[in-house]
């Protein structure tokens, strides 16, 4: 492998920096973590593109006196103004230059996160799934034996017999969206075009569900395919977009923004890892999730919304998951941001053609 090809196969940001920290080149990764190519970054000063705890020029002008490597643990970084991250950010010496590598911490943290939140959620299914036929026959015995009482009673009694009538009608529709992610088919992957898929939620979302909010559009008109089922990822974005709407208020408004950051790479359980580098994101506007929440968002059963079942993120983690990608949440009070990452087209998959969803 020649240097330049090692230099692409860094799996964090790498920048190199001249004797004056500007910035000489960068890897693929770093441009997605800088949301710019290497063209537009090249002979720019690092310290205006990021902001960084301890302070760049610092850093770089302590690794030349010192000709020694310095690392800066878990520091707070921002890129232009984007909220700040914690990242450990390795400065080495190189040639009259420095070398600075970033390790950002909370996209590692995110995907252990997302992966612990798969695994909670296939175990807690499959239990439920083997649970739910069996307690759905003697529910219908219930439900029958309440109508048949409630014939001959009045008043007060009827009202009793109403409720029991009423809730196991309930339970049993909460079994039934339980027992759907057992007869989720695997996916049937094709190339597919996110947007085209997401213009079909949005539509559906605008003439139903979202009549009382307005949806923006924040896209990338380059963003290749992505390898995916359609009909599959159409129910991620519906249940996201649903689930946007709930919390909006009247003239609220969701964003949709689609865009690529190279730097994203998900484990699989076997070892191999995979890159993830097609973002997209449903942003509301709306009160935010509790923070006692956020963490174990995407399991069975955990629900922000009075009633709710909480189910409907665990079907979209699973959805994820069985399409190689992964969904992390940021949430504040006015800002929620549901991030859903996919794969793109294997390179191996010749001639693909490009799927449009009408």
């Amino acid at each position: 492998m020649n240097s330049a090809n090692l230099w692409q196969a860094l799996p964090i940001p790498a920048i190199a920096l001249d004797s004056e920290d500007r910035i000489k080149t960068v890897n693929g990764p770093a441009e997605g973590f800088l949301n710019r190519s290497v063209k537009t970054v090249t002979g720019t000063e690092l310290a205006q593109l990021i902001q960084l705890e301890g302070d760049v020029s610092s850093a770089t002008g302590r690794v030349r006196r010192t000709m020694a490597p310095l690392t800066l643990h878990d520091s707070g970084l921002r890129v232009g103004t984007a909220p700040a991250i914690r990242c450990d950010v390795h400065f080495s010496p190189l040639d009259e230059g420095v070398l600075v590598l970033i390790s950002p911490q909370e996209i590692a943290g995110r995907l252990d996160r997302a992966r612990s939140s798969r695994t909670a959620a296939r175990s807690a299914i499959g239990m439920a799934e083997m649970l739910a036929h069996e307690i759905k026959n003697p529910l219908a015995g219930i439900t029958g034996a309440a109508q048949l009482l409630s014939m001959n009673l009045s008043g007060e009694d009827i009202e009793m017999t109403d409720l029991i009538v009423e809730e196991s009608r309930r339970i049993v529709k909460l079994l039934e969206q339980v027992e759907q992610f057992g007869n989720l088919r695997p996916p049937e992957h094709r190339p597919v075009n996110l947007h085209d898929v997401l213009d079909r939620a949005r539509r559906s979302a605008l003439v139903g569900f979202a009549s009382h909010v307005s949806i923006r559009e924040a896209y990338d008109p380059s963003l290749p395919s992505t390898w995916a089922d359609p009909d599959q990822l159409l129910q991620v974005f519906l249940n996201l977009l649903k689930n946007a709407a709930q919390v909006a208020q009247t003239d609220g408004t969701i964003t949709i923004r689609t865009f690529y950051e190279l730097s994203l790479r998900v484990r699989h359980p076997d070892g191999t890892d995979a890159a993830v580098p097609l973002q997209v994101e449903i942003i509301d506007d709306g009160p935010g999730i509790p923070p006692e929440l956020t963490a174990n968002l995407f399991e069975p059963f955990v629900s922000g919304r009075e009633n709710g079942t909480g189910l409907g993120l665990a079907l979209v983690s699973k959805i994820v998951s069985d399409h190689d990608g992964w969904i992390s949440v940021e949430s504040a009070p006015g800002r929620t941001v549901f991030r859903l990452s996919l794969p793109m087209v294997p390179k191996d998959f010749k001639n693909a053609p490009q799927v449009i969803e009408e």
